[in-house]
């Protein structure tokens, strides 16, 4: 099982009533995927760049598929650049994908006779390899985890990353969604000036 689908997967477990932006989590999925490409060797930092590297591709769908996407040419790509174009809709495709999977399922209840109302998570060995990194509180997985807010930053206490080319992947996951919260609060002001002069006020 990859990193992002054990982040989409506790993102449904853990916090299925809090409210989560699906940019903020699209973003850390496009991190813990570059995560997993640097563990396999399928890419490599170099400086601030992703660099590919020759490697068999990933056999998870969703990871060649990032594999593949990744820039093959010279000056190639900063992990930001990589998170902002991956990230686009990714929390989407994980959803389909684990629903196609049959990893989950939707609520029905009589007023909702069809698909909708919340996502419900069926009883599989990936939700227990999910739920297993998670209770062991893996460093990558929670930090993560807090990007994406399925939980608050971690406590000194906590388990914490030492590896120099993940925390450069991480710090640039945190820093594109504090960059998306900047730019929601920029337009909410907007929105609120344009609909104030339309009152008059």
């Amino acid at each position: 099982m990859s990193t992002p689908r054990d982040l989409m997967i506790v993102a449904l477990d853990v916090a299925p009533g809090r409210p989560l932006e699906r940019g903020d989590l699209s973003l850390a999925l496009a991190g813990a995927e570059v995560y997993d490409l640097l563990r396999t060797g399928a890419v490599r930092l170099d400086g601030d760049r992703l660099v590919p590297r020759a490697s068999p591709a990933p056999e998870d769908p969703l990871l060649a598929e990032a594999a593949s996407a990744l820039v093959r040419e010279a000056p190639y790509e900063s992990p930001a650049d990589w998170l902002w174009r991956r990230g686009r809709g990714l929390s989407s495709a994980y959803l389909a994908a684990l629903e196609a999977e049959g990893q989950i399922g939707w609520e029905r209840n009589r007023w909702l006779p069809f698909r909708g109302g919340r996502t419900v998570l069926s009883d599989t060995e990936a939700r227990r390899r999910a739920g297993y990194r998670w209770a062991a509180d893996e460093p990558v997985l929670l930090a993560l985890a807090a990007a994406a807010g399925i939980r608050d930053e971690l406590t000194p206490a906590e388990p914490a990353v030492t590896d120099d080319t993940v925390l450069t992947v991480l710090a640039a996951v945190h820093d594109a969604v504090m960059e998306l919260e900047a730019v929601r609060q920029r337009r909410a002001i907007e929105d609120a000036a344009f609909a104030n002069v339309w009152r008059g006020a």
